[in-house]
């Protein structure tokens, strides 16, 4: 398969991924640069590296400091990682396709088609994970449990207490809900003025 073929078949599965999935879903703009130019950087220099003596495991170990650094200079969730690594491993066919023939385009439908299914916001839509900062101090987990799932009008699956504050009378907790049916198309809020999360 030959490369002009390779590279035009990741300008559109990039294309897809960030115009066609991301941006509709989420909405955050400088995550589109970021998919854009990680993408095809990758492809440009792991092309480079595949037809050079440079060996190809330093330049993807490169990469991969790279991508740490770029993660861990803001704050991202799980999805927003997906779609960086997914954009990632579409530029790496791209760049390194000329081995691997007709697999390239199956495994780049393949990452489009996860990245559809698993962030399709019709895939447990009443499920939601929220931190939030009680303006209480609970030691008692059913108690908090009960307080979480009044404030959320939810049921509860799991809680994970991040910070108990005796002194200044706080909880911050990390909690797993799942929304009764006729509210989970409803848009986010926060379940009180001390609430802070995301879906």
């Amino acid at each position: 398969m030959s490369l002009s073929i390779l590279i035009l078949i990741d300008v559109v599965a990039i294309l897809i991924l960030t115009f066609g999935l991301y941006w509709p879903r989420h909405r955050r703009k400088n995550m589109v640069v970021a998919y854009l130019t990680a993408n095809i950087g990758v492809a440009a220099v792991a092309s480079v590296l595949a037809s050079s003596s440079i060996n190809a495991g330093l330049g993807l170990g490169v990469f991969g400091i790279l991508s740490i650094i770029r993660l861990r200079s803001d704050e991202l969730d799980h999805t927003d990682i997906a779609y960086y690594f997914g954009a990632l491993a579409l530029g790496l066919f791209a760049g390194l396709g000329g081995s691997l023939t007709w697999a390239t385009p199956v495994m780049t439908v393949a990452i489009l088609a996860a990245l559809y299914i698993g962030d399709h916001p019709e895939l447990f839509p009443q499920y939601r994970n929220q931190v939030i900062n009680l303006d209480s101090a609970y030691t008692d987990e059913p108690a908090l449990v009960m307080r979480l799932e009044s404030l959320l009008n939810a049921k509860v699956h799991r809680v994970t207490e991040r910070k108990t504050d005796l002194v200044n009378d706080t909880t911050s907790v990390d909690v797993r809900y799942e929304l009764p049916r006729s509210e989970a198309g409803r848009p986010f809020l926060a379940a009180s003025p001390f609430a802070t999360g995301r879906q």
